[in-house]
């Protein structure tokens, strides 16, 4: 993971747990690395780690049991308001963007459904079935 400069590592890192939370690759009710473990991937120094994992706590996305470690949140309606905001996120980004580029919203909304047609795996079986 590469870095940037200008936001403080820890909250760089609460970015990337999130993440992987609503990815999966941190699944619901799953025991987090431990922080020293974490650190070693990231390259940072443990207390880094620690304040991202407690900014983790705080928003209510793992907790921690005393003798077993941390844990992710088990509650589905939590890590779908962090999807829904990550993507709130992205698509406010997204716009930016495009407005910069001077695009306008119909342009947008015909960039974004040609995009999405491009990633859906199942876009083309629906074309060629309809064709056929």
């Amino acid at each position: 993971m590469q870095f940037d400069s200008s936001i403080p590592i820890w909250t760089q890192l609460v970015t990337e747990f999130s993440r992987r939370i609503v990815v999966g690759s941190w699944p619901a009710g799953a025991r987090l690395p431990g922080v020293r473990a974490l650190a070693g991937e990231f390259g940072v120094n443990p207390n880094t780690v620690q304040r991202a994992m407690s900014e983790l706590e705080r928003e209510g996305l793992c907790r921690s049991e005393r003798t077993s470690g941390r844990f992710i949140t088990e509650d589905s309606s939590r890590i779908d308001q962090l999807r829904a905001t990550l993507a709130e996120q992205a698509a406010d980004d997204f716009l930016d963007r495009a407005r910069g580029f001077g695009m306008g919203h119909a342009q947008v909304q015909q960039l974004i459904t040609e995009r999405w047609d491009h990633h859906d795996p199942d876009h083309d079986e629906h074309t060629d079935s309809e064709g056929a």
